[in-house]
């Protein structure tokens, strides 16, 4: 190791507690897809009996994954890129495939936080009208008659874009602990309370208890198909924030006594636990409309932005205190999707800081302007639909599940440190892993994710996603898909900041984090 690499590095930041830790880690895994997606999948999955492959996918997958993050960031200490460098050498590009994945999703995910604050305050005046449907494709997104990019924009999104940037980058300017952990403190809470009135409220309902019956009936022919247990991994996979290094940035936040396979059941369950809450809230309203439309629930079922700007609004025009219960919706929306922004763009804001050693300030505005002003060029157009949908279905496909499943044969077989991450764990936490973990992480998951992978290539390749033209599948789908990951090895290539440590050694490591205890604590800025 040179010299340069033994010099010791500016101090991190951190979280003051494990229990602030924790808040920002369910703060980043309970997101829009809990809410909009799980309810769908679950139903689609054999409703009660798509609970046993979810808690399969839960336990065997979702968990290990996420110890798997952990493991790399609370061990070295560092951001996606900076972590996988110190775990090997050839690792690093891997990290920065991450971070470039994060900005890619932060900038469309944005848009649909705009939405739902917009429609939060639509709900006080039922404001979308008699045609929920209309109003959001004509009257308010005004999506264009072709599918595609435009320079046509919508200036009421545009200004809500703009407004909800402007807490973001505030948010993570204010630190780890002063912005992101009180943050999550203040919002995880209020989201749970808010949300269980939503579910109150919807019991109540007439029809409700058709919801729920449709919602848990089991189907136990569902479980014969292949295609229900890889959709539940995916569920997992995708609601727990693993794989695109969150989970890595965030772990190496905490003291290096912190419990971290404790901490992580906590967060694992307590995602699980929403999603199952989501999942009630959501049949026990759809079968409200059903009934008042004289329809079967399944008639009325649908996932994404269908269900939460169409299929909602129209139960709030129907339902009783229909007020209350559209700013419940909308405004838990609007805490799930906020704190999962704030963990996506601190993915790229640790990189950027570890890579060229600036503050967190001088950091937060390098990377938080550009993407504010790409998202908002982007997605507040006419177009912005297209482009979301198209980015959306590609990036999360063959971005977050490539870099895991490449992550995961990378440290298991090329690396070999399975052992040392198993090791570092079992040193701090209560839940001892073992032999079952490696062969988890080393074989059995890299297969159930390269098994999804091609089940996602047939699909998309089959027919054109979504009937879209192929410029803008091509561009926006397969051309950012495989951009991402060939920018990554050029960032990769770019030197470290002198003073970087780069060896694998803690020892080293813990040297450069010089009063890591008092800074854990404090939390603020620090050049």
């Amino acid at each position: 190791m040179s010299s340069t690499e033994a010099t010791q590095v500016k101090p991190r930041e951190g979280f003051s507690s494990r229990k602030v830790f924790i808040f920002a880690a369910i703060g980043s895994a309970v997101g829009l897809g809990n809410i909009w997606r799980f309810p769908y999948v679950a139903y689609e999955g054999g409703g009660g009996a798509f609970v046993i492959p979810y808690l399969i996918a839960l336990l065997f997958a979702g968990i290990p994954l996420l110890y798997l993050d952990y493991s790399i960031g609370h061990r070295f200490r560092g951001s996606a890129p900076l972590s996988l460098r110190r775990l090997g050498r050839g690792a690093e590009w891997l990290g920065w495939w991450q971070v470039l994945i994060c900005i890619v999703i932060a900038v469309y995910y944005a848009a649909i936080l705009a939405w739902a604050g917009k429609y939060t305050l639509l709900s006080f005046t039922k404001g979308w009208g008699d045609d929920p449907e209309g109003y959001l494709f004509k009257d308010y997104l005004q999506a264009a008659e072709t599918p595609g990019p435009t320079f046509d924009f919508v200036p009421e999104i545009t200004l809500t874009m703009l407004l909800f940037w402007v807490i973001t980058i505030g948010v993570l300017a204010m630190g780890v602990q002063a912005g992101i952990g009180r943050t999550a403190v203040i919002f995880i809470p209020v989201l749970v309370v808010a949300f269980i009135v939503l579910v109150i409220i919807a019991l109540t309902l007439d029809g409700a208890g058709e919801g729920l019956n449709t919602f848990f009936t089991p189907n136990w022919e569902a479980l014969k198909d292949t295609g229900v247990w890889t959709s539940a991994v995916g569920q997992i996979f995708f609601s727990l924030s693993v794989g695109f290094g969150i989970m890595i940035t965030y772990s190496s936040y905490v003291s290096r006594k912190t419990d971290m396979t404790g901490s992580g059941a906590v967060v694992a369950f307590s995602n699980s636990g929403f999603e199952l809450l989501a999942g009630i809230g959501v049949f026990a309203a759809l079968g409200f409309m059903a009934q008042a439309s004289g329809t079967e629930v399944s008639e009325v079922v649908a996932s994404g932005i269908g269900l939460a700007f169409v299929a909602f609004p129209a139960i709030i025009n129907e339902a009783p205190f229909g007020a209350v219960l559209g700013v419940l919706f909308f405004g838990s929306l609007v805490l799930a999707g906020l704190t999962s922004l704030i963990s996506i763009i601190e993915v790229v804001i640790g990189a950027i800081r570890d890579k060229v050693g600036i503050s967190r300030r001088a950091a937060t505005f390098i990377v938080g302007i550009p993407m504010a002003i790409a998202s908002i060029l982007m997605f507040s157009t006419t177009g912005g639909l297209y482009l979301l949908d198209t980015v959306d279905a590609f990036v999360n496909s063959f971005g977050i599940l490539a870099v895991a499943t490449v992550m995961m044969l990378a440290v298991s077989g090329v690396m070999a440190k399975l052992p040392t991450l198993e090791r570092h764990m079992d040193r701090v936490s209560s839940i001892k892993l073992a032999v079952w973990w490696r062969w988890l992480i080393g074989v059995i998951l890299p297969i159930v994710l390269i098994i999804m992978l091609v089940q996602e290539l047939d699909t998309k390749v089959a027919e054109p996603y979504g009937g879209y033209p192929d410029d803008l599948i091509n561009v926006f789908g397969w051309g950012m898909a495989a951009a991402l990951p060939i920018i990554a090895i050029g960032l990769s290539l770019i030197p470290w900041r002198r003073g970087t440590v780069l060896s694998d050694d803690p020892d080293e490591i813990a040297a450069a984090e010089e009063a890591e205890d008092a800074l854990l604590v404090d939390g603020g800025d620090t050049a």
